[in-house]
Parts: structure tokens; C-alpha cells; sequence
């Protein structure tokens, strides 16, 4: 999964595609891009799961700085697809199917996309209760000013054998977004109709700070990086003595994770995409929805170097392996000696952006995520179809001050858009440029947006059962 520079003459080849904006339903002539259907195997098993292909058959798409993401993207499935292009904010609202209106890629149909690329670590997923199932991918643009070193991309899923909607009933909740969901499609080839769910739901309630707080409400089958779990481990071939670029792409649709390079000295070089301030920490927190891009030191001695990313307030892990030449590979266990903490603002409060936003006037929207019975997730007491998306104007400075009321973290993600964070409830600050922004339980978080281009912008809760349940507005921006 390294960045390969052939890429380039790929993109320049794409130029002569025809510019038809989004074609629903019809079949275009060319397709450089698939989603379609693909089998893994996990913990012995064998899985059926989604993928999303690119034309030389990874998963995934990758170019540089100053490219397009000109091509066509054909539906191999059979059920109809709702895409996103996950921090791609230079996309217009006609690109991107995930807004009010969008409407589904129908099978066999092709999306002609037309837009210049925004830089950094992103990743392409489904708007549905079908990205549990894997629909998802890496969509990265390598930056002009990257340093010239080996690259690689991890990618973190949260694995069930069960399908979405199993998950989401033994929950408690119902899809409010089920159009052109999973469509039961079984990711095992096995029959559910009287399957036994219990041990579905996980307790993972703690006091923190006085507060009660719960985290990891499904219990997984298994935690992947790369689509393989920790007892079977990609293993990367790395020099001694050089630097590595870790672009780790959280993909878990109800899981946040730890990342611990272990022995490894390491920086945070990019959050979601966007330069940072360099910063080094022992762990590197990473909610759902969330990039972290990292620069890892490989000792001039070598050896064996595994990756964790560690389940949130749990002691379930996956990871990567590095290896110089010859290093013996240990068996890792997929069981941490101590459970990791909750997730909290620490890291984001040390993290400054490269970029900052400009000093300028503005309004406040306030923002209430609570939860109420029937497994309901709502901003301002109201579940989608009930709210009242934030109306704004063209060129407004807007900032959104989430107040999180409940005991689950909430992971809030802005379509269209990278917002600052300025304020985490120690202060104002030049805080990090985001898509994603983890709003802990009773804490209140403020961020910074420019809206700089017209359309309907979804703003959710990246916990995906969190956002099918309600937990949804728009801002609409004329």
C-alpha cells in the first residue's frame, strides 16, 4: 500500500473522461473504480465484505498534490449506494452523494467524479449501515512537501460476523437512513434468522471524573489493520536507521483506538489530513472517522517493531508489524496487559495547527448531543427528520459548540469542510485543523469553520449506529 508515483500517469490519462457531474442510473461507457463484493478471512473464517477498487485492483485510491479525482466509479453491487469522500473538501456538493438529496449510485451505474484533490490522509466510505461491512478505503493525496521517504497506510476496521442490522436491533435502535443500507447481506454466508445474539452488547461503563461514562457498545469479532487481525499480522519490510510515514485511517464504525508505536520514537505530523505542529506522545488517541498521520524512527540496529492500535477503555488490540531484514517475528497477543483509558481532548489540547484560521468575527451555534431511550442520539433534542438544520450564510465564519450531555463519547464530523478547533474548555487556542472531533462525555467542545462553498453539509456523529439512530443535522450554507 505504498504511494506509487505511476499513479500520476494514471490520473493524466483519466483527463479525457467526459464531465457529466453524477450520472444516476444510467451505465457510463468507462469505469476506473469499482465497489463491489470481496472475501477475507478472519480468525480462520472466511468473510464476505465490501471494497472499494481502484483500477489497478487495490483498494483505494492515491495521487498527489495538484491531481484530480477524475474518473468513473461503477456500482458492482446489487443494492444502491449512498458515497462519501471523507475530507476531500474541495469536492462540491454534486460530487459527494452524502447530502440531502444525493440519492443512491444504482447498481451497475457509474459516477463520473470531477475534482481537484485535497492533500493529505483521507479515505472514501459509505453513507449506510454498509460500511460496517468494509465499505470503505483509503483515498489519499500525497502532499507537495512531503519528505521523500517510505510510506504506509493503515487502515482500522471493527469486524462483526453479524450483519449491521442484527447489530443495530440487538441495540435497540432502528435505521432512520436505511435506504440502500446493507440489504442483509450475509458477511459470513450463514443463516441469522434465529441466531444467538447475546454477548453482543458490551457493559465498558466506568466513573470518570465523577461522571459516568461507557464506551464500545457493540462487541466485536474482531479489530483489523489492513484487513487482518493480530494473529496474523501484515509484516512491512523497513531499512534500518530511516524514518517511516504511518498514515493510519480509522475506519472502525463504533470503535475508537489507542495507536502505540511501542519502542519506536514517533511524531504527529498531520491530524485528519491537515498539517500539524510536530508532536510526540506515548499513545495517539483516534476516534471514529479519524486520520493520523505519524513519523516513526526505525533504530540502526533493526528489529521487529509492531504497530498497536488498542480498543478504547479495553484490552482488545490490532496492529502492523514493522520488520528490518532478518528480524525474528514474535506471536503478539490480541490482549493488551491493561485496559486503555477513555478517550479525552489532552491530545488535541497540545496539537497546533499549521494553517490556522484567521482572526475574524463570527456567530455561535450551539450544540446539545444527548441520547434518549430506544437507543436515540439527538443534537438539540432532536433526531434527523425532527431537527432544524443551521442555516449560514456564503463566506460566514461559523462556530459550532458541542456540548456533550451523555455518556458516550460522540466523534462529530462536518462534511464539505475542515474546521479549527479553538477550544476544548481550558481557553481558546489555535488548536488543530479537523473533519473529526471527539466530544467527550460532559465535555464541551468549540470549533471554526469558513464556509466557503454553497450546498447541504451534513454534520453527525461518526459512531455510525449513532448517526443511523439520529444523531444527524445540516448545515445549509446560500
Amino acid at each position: 500500500m505504498l504511494i506509487r508515483p505511476t499513479r500520476r500517469q494514471f490520473l493524466a490519462s483519466a483527463a479525457a473522461l467526459p464531465l457529466a457531474g453524477l450520472a444516476r442510473p444510467a451505465r457510463a461507457a468507462v469505469a476506473q473504480m469499482s465497489i463491489g463484493t470481496r472475501q477475507i478471512e478472519v480468525l480462520g473464517r472466511a468473510a464476505t465484505v465490501y471494497g472499494i477498487n481502484g483500477y489497478d485492483g487495490q483498494l483505494g485510491f492515491y495521487g498527489r498534490a495538484g491531481d484530480r479525482f477524475q474518473l468513473g466509479i461503477q456500482n458492482d453491487t446489487d443494492k444502491g449506494i449512498v458515497t462519501h469522500w471523507h475530507g476531500q473538501v474541495m469536492a462540491a456538493e454534486g460530487q459527494d452523494r452524502s447530502y440531502t438529496g444525493g440519492g443512491e449510485l444504482a447498481p451497475g451505474a457509474v459516477d463520473q467524479m470531477d475534482f481537484e484533490l485535497t492533500p493529505g490522509t483521507h479515505w472514501m466510505h459509505s453513507h449506510q449501515l454498509s460500511e460496517q461491512m468494509l465499505m470503505a478505503a483509503p483515498m489519499i493525496c500525497r502532499e507537495a512537501d512531503a519528505e521523500d521517504i517510505q510510506e504506509h497506510v493503515i487502515m482500522l476496521h471493527d469486524f462483526s460476523f453479524k450483519t449491521p442490522e442484527e447489530i443495530l436491533a440487538v441495540l435497540g435502535g432502528s435505521d432512520m437512513h436505511a435506504g440502500g443500507a446493507s440489504g442483509g447481506m450475509d458477511m459470513a454466508g450463514m443463516d441469522h434468522s434465529g441466531g444467538d445474539m447475546s454477548g453482543m452488547a458490551m457493559p465498558g461503563t466506568a466513573m470518570t471524573d465523577g461522571m459516568m461514562v461507557h464506551a464500545n457498545d457493540v462487541a466485536y469479532d474482531a479489530y483489523l489493520a489492513n484487513d487482518r487481525a493480530l494473529a496474523d499480522p501484515e509484516v512491512v519490510q523497513v531499512e534500518a536507521g530511516t524514518k517511516l510515514r504511518l498514515r493510519i485511517i480509522n475506519g472502525g464504525t463504533a470503535t475508537a483506538f489507542w495507536i502505540d508505536p511501542g519502542l519506536l520514537a514517533s511524531t504527529a505530523i498531520a491530524v485528519d489530513g491537515s498539517p500539524c505542529q510536530p508532536l510526540a506522545a506515548k499513545a495517539y488517541p483516534m476516534a471514529q472517522g479519524q486520520r493520523l498521520d505519524l513519523l516513526v524512527e526505525i533504530p540502526p540496529e533493526g528489529g521487529a517493531f509492531p504497530i498497536f492500535a488498542q480498543v478504547e477503555a479495553a484490552r482488545m488490540r490490532t496492529g502492523i508489524v514493522l520488520a528490518t531484514a532478518g528480524a525474528k517475528l514474535a506471536r503478539l497477543s490480541d490482549m493488551a496487559e491493561a485496559d486503555s483509558p477513555n478517550l479525552d481532548t489532552s491530545f488535541d489540547a497540545g496539537l497546533r495547527a499549521v494553517n490556522a484560521l484567521p482572526e475574524r468575527a463570527g456567530r455561535t451555534a450551539h450544540l446539545m448531543l444527548g441520547e434518549q431511550p430506544g437507543y436515540r442520539f439527538t443534537i438539540n433534542g432532536k433526531v434527523h427528520g425532527e431537527d432544524v438544520p443551521i442555516a449560514a450564510k456564503l463566506g460566514e465564519r461559523l462556530e459550532l459548540m458541542l456540548m456533550n450531555t451523555g455518556m458516550m463519547m460522540h466523534p462529530m464530523h462536518l462534511h464539505g469542510h475542515h474546521f479549527q478547533v479553538v477550544d476544548v474548555g481550558a481557553g481558546r487556542f489555535n488548536g488543530p485543523r479537523r473533519d473529526v472531533v471527539a466530544v467527550q462525555p460532559g465535555g464541551v467542545v468549540t470549533v471554526a469553520v469558513d464556509l466557503d462553498k454553497p450546498g447541504s453539509w451534513f454534520l453527525h456523529c461518526h459512531h455510525l449506529y449513532h448517526m443511523a439512530t439520529g444523531m444527524m443535522t445540516e448545515v445549509l450554507v446560500s
